[in-house]
């Protein structure tokens, strides 16, 4: 126990028969449960697992996947298997050794203490993430933290794809599980459906660990595209869901308006350079027009972001 409170430990690994053992070695003797879930691994990383159950049948629980689903869905299988062993707190630690296990109880504090639901690490807050990640790596998750803040309405947090985390026994059954993405959209989906909650995050500062063997087959600039879009969805829904349906609040209209502005002023004025650099001069009338659009639309889109800012300040 930590802090009087039942800890539990999700593991999920997949093909990580190198670094798997390691992983679950290091985790410190006060979590109780450590929930390794294999997804489909075709490697040893099974049979590693197995040696650990072996060692510590009363702590370390393994559960397969017959086939690869996700890391979001094994995560999702850890934390189910965590309510039901009445864990009061559960973290979340990569089977690939990527995450310190000395920094645990910092991770865990704000949510034991009661301050938190969900803490999340931040590789960026240590300052030490641009010399120890790969530069590709780096920029595609700087650029994700930008489009992350205003589509989860968390704009205090920051660094969305670090998968350390911890979150209360109380805050996960309040989530639908079942709605959460499985893939690697997982962490940007319950930060999604946490603020519809209106469940309060805090940044956990930790140290990124590479070059330890570790490999990852995420095309960085694919997937900084793909979760563009994804986000774009996703914060359309979480407007709906948060602001419409469980309550209303006039944000939405500025950032209706405001996007309708900003768009047909920016093809406007695109068209008309189009235009003078083609066929010759435009009406003075048809920029000014233009320019006002584009000019209101970023207006009324600030304002809005301002409005959901000043909505969650509490939620940290």
């Amino acid at each position: 126990m930590y802090e009087n409170q039942i800890i539990g430990v999700v593991v999920p690994a997949y093909n990580e028969e190198k670094l798997i053992g390691r992983t679950i070695d290091t985790i410190p003797d006060f979590v109780d449960r450590v929930i390794v879930v294999d997804d489909g691994s075709y490697d040893a990383t099974v049979e590693r697992i197995q040696e650990r159950v072996a060692q510590q049948p009363e702590r370390v629980i393994l559960i397969q996947h017959e086939v690869n689903q996700g890391v979001g869905s094994t995560i999702i299988t850890g934390h189910r298997r965590a309510l039901e062993e009445g864990v009061d707190v559960v973290a979340v630690m990569a089977g690939d050794a990527q995450m310190d296990p000395r920094e645990l109880p910092q991770v865990l504090d704000p949510v034991v203490e009661g301050q938190i639901d969900y803490a999340k690490g931040n590789r960026f807050a240590s300052g030490e993430a641009w010399l120890r990640m790969p530069k590709a790596r780096y920029f595609a998750n700087a650029g994700l933290s930008m489009f992350m803040k205003i589509a989860s309405g968390y704009w205090h947090v920051a660094d969305p794809q670090c998968g350390y985390t911890a979150i209360s026994r109380h805050a996960l059954e309040m989530l639908n599980l079942d709605q959460i993405a499985k893939g690697y959209q997982f962490e940007n989906s319950m930060l999604i459906h946490l603020n519809v909650h209106n469940l309060r995050v805090v940044d956990v500062p930790v140290m990124p660990v590479y070059g330890i063997g570790e490999q990852s087959g995420i095309n960085h600039l694919w997937a900084l595209a793909a979760f563009s879009v994804y986000l774009v969805s996703v914060f359309f829904w979480r407007l709906k869901e948060k602001y419409i349906i469980r309550d209303f609040h006039p944000l939405v209209f500025f950032y209706s308006f405001g996007l309708l502005f900003f768009l047909v002023g920016l093809l406007l004025g695109l068209y008309l350079v189009a235009y003078r650099l083609l066929q010759g001069p435009v009406q003075a009338t048809s920029a000014l027009f233009a320019t006002s659009l584009f000019m209101s639309g970023l207006q009324f889109l600030m304002f809005a972001m301002w409005f959901d800012m000043d909505y969650n300040k509490n939620l940290r």
